[in-house]
């Protein structure tokens, strides 16, 4: 291989490595309590509020119904007004985001709803307030499985970031138009 292709691979795997990195971090830090939210609001659960998550429910059903080519798209206004700009790695980041917050709430809510409600009630009984029992009972027992569900996420955004090359960031070997048939010249 020659050494441009070395340095456009290398620069590739950098790009993704700080895209995903990116948006599992933004991921965790909206996606864990939105999950959490999610759980505790619903029918008979500790906070139960059923319209904030209908709500909170259908937001997230709908972004995670969405092809995130499409995704990627609808929202470049936004991305230009997030990061200055719609093209490159740092763009690339905001619908990777988007995309991976709900995704990430329902399978931590998913996770969460695998506790068993007696330990619930056991906290209940022993006069844990609804704070105390997300804090103590609920994202520790289910954390083995958040860690599970983080590292299924961090699998779907390597995926997803080959497709954010489509708005001009460099990723997992798909490169910029321009970059590939440079490529391909030096390959010919």
């Amino acid at each position: 291989m020659s050494e441009q292709i070395i340095n456009l691979l290398i620069t590739g795997t950098l790009d993704t490595l700080q895209m995903t990195i990116i948006s599992t971090v933004m991921a965790m830090l909206l996606g864990i309590p939105l999950g959490v939210v999610l759980v505790v609001t619903s029918k008979g659960h500790i906070l139960e509020n059923v319209a904030l998550n209908k709500v909170l429910g259908a937001i997230v059903n709908a972004t995670r119904s969405v092809p995130f080519i499409i995704l990627m798209v609808a929202i470049i206004p936004f991305t230009r007004m997030v990061v200055g700009t719609s093209i490159g790695t740092t763009a690339a980041c905001v619908p990777l985001t988007i995309a991976a917050i709900p995704f990430l709430a329902r399978l931590v809510e998913t996770s969460i709803k695998d506790i068993n409600f007696g330990v619930i009630e056991a906290a209940q009984s022993m006069g844990a307030s609804p704070l105390q029992i997300i804090w103590k009972v609920l994202l520790p027992e289910a954390l083995p499985t958040i860690i599970d569900n983080v590292t299924v996420l961090i699998v779907n955004l390597i995926g997803y970031s080959a497709m954010a090359g489509a708005i001009g960031g460099v990723v997992s070997g798909i490169l910029q138009s321009d970059m590939v048939t440079n490529v391909f010249k030096l390959i010919l």
